[in-house]
């Protein structure tokens, strides 16, 4: 009966230390690492990827935002997200694809209008924009709604109209949108790309003489 006894306290102890052990690597020194790990390596990243304008935070580089001043760059259509300027945080409600086929009517429709109103909203005075010129990105959505980059060809389309309304020359738009493009991912992955957001802030800072 005592060596019974005993056994069980010697089991539930081991038990009881295996407990303390593992919670204490597991659940604090773990956790700890890879935390300063990521601060000390990846702290941008670790912190939400945060873009600042004006002392403020404006975004993440990694979330889209939707901007319904035709004065800057637009990004990709999406559903969900709330109305926002370059300077105040995004105001996220739901994300997600809209799952048509690519022979749907109602996704047909949908990118037919938005081709329509892309080329209505960026011919200028000047400048017009041929259906031809509309680039796929800029009438679909991306899988999360949330893309926070264009194309370089989106970006190139919408250069006369932010130029115009900003007072700025079509020159000085340009550069800004060849400063803001990324190339392939070491080279070969994915595609060249441009931030909607850092983009914006940029023209916003040029326009306004800061």
């Amino acid at each position: 009966m005592n060596n019974s006894v005993t056994n069980t306290a010697r089991l539930l102890m081991a038990g009881l230390r295996a407990l303390l052990v593992l919670t204490l690597v597991t659940g604090v020194i773990y956790p700890l690492a890879v935390t300063g790990i990521a601060q000390g390596l990846f702290h941008g990243g670790a912190n939400g990827s945060e873009i600042t304008a004006d002392g403020r935070v404006a975004g993440s580089s990694l979330i889209g935002q939707q901007h319904y001043s035709l004065d800057y760059f637009q990004p990709r259509p999406a559903h969900g997200l709330g109305s926002n300027t370059v300077n105040t945080r995004y105001k996220l409600i739901v994300s997600g694809a809209t799952n048509l086929a690519a022979d749907n009517p109602k996704l047909v429709a949908s990118v037919e209008a938005a081709k329509a109103a892309v080329v209505k909203e960026n011919s200028t005075a000047d400048y017009r924009v041929r259906p031809s010129q509309v680039p796929p990105d800029a009438v679909t959505s991306s899988g999360s709604g949330l893309d926070p980059d264009i194309s370089p060809a989106y970006a190139a389309l919408q250069v006369h109209r932010v130029a115009e309304r900003n007072h700025l020359s079509v020159a000085q738009v340009d550069r800004l949108v060849r400063d803001h493009t990324t190339g392939r991912t070491l080279g070969f992955i994915g595609e060249p790309r441009v931030n909607v957001l850092e983009l914006n802030i940029a023209v916003k800072e040029l326009a306004s003489g800061t």
